[in-house]
């Protein structure tokens, strides 16, 4: 049986969830972000049990499959950002139609209706969280981050990040209160 979960954004998320299920006793024979798989049915007064518990730690069953859909949409691309392996010639809509076998059109219109902003809209806001993360912690400079991100340059991603946040990278930097967002805020 498979059962989607939203809000699931990292490898911590994954050891929660999986938490979640080994406590109930409830074996899991996949889980991954958004996705959790397992050996036999489970009952409706555990699927109860999940929900609630779910809830308690800021997860949320998804189920319908549009909803689904989403969240995949979603993970795909934080950890495609995660990675840190964006190129310049890299197509937010060639991948997500290759890694999920549907036209990006269609992605596009079920992602909208969901979330209320298009899917570049969230790419752009999840790589501006990554901006800023690598930003405080002084890894990588500026030139570095806009290459591992996929701008063309500084510029354009300075830009970009202005545009979002209402500062310069360097601004950001400067700010005692670092504004970011947790990923499944965004």
């Amino acid at each position: 049986m498979k059962i989607f979960i939203k809000n699931m954004v990292c490898g911590r998320c994954i050891a929660a969830v999986s938490t979640i299920f080994e406590e109930l006793n409830i074996k899991i024979t996949k889980i991954s972000l958004g996705e959790v798989e397992t050996a036999d049915e489970i009952s409706k007064s555990n699927i109860q049990l999940i929900e609630n518990r779910l809830r308690e730690t800021g997860f949320e069953r998804i189920k319908d499959a549009s909803h689904q859909l989403v969240e995949k949409i979603k993970n795909l691309i934080i950890i495609k950002i995660g990675k840190l392996d964006i190129d310049e010639d890299f197509l937010l809509s060639k991948f997500l139609s290759s890694e999920l076998h549907k036209d990006y059109s269609a992605l596009s219109k079920t992602f909208s209706q969901n979330e209320n902003i298009t899917i570049e809209q969230f790419f752009i806001l999840q790589k501006i969280e990554k901006v800023k993360e690598l930003l405080l912690y002084n890894e990588f400079n500026l030139t570095e981050i806009a290459g591992k991100l996929g701008y063309k340059s500084v510029q354009h991603l300075s830009s970009q990040f202005r545009n979002t946040t209402g500062f310069t990278p360097t601004e950001f930097k400067k700010l005692k209160v670092h504004d970011r967002k947790p990923l499944d805020k965004v």
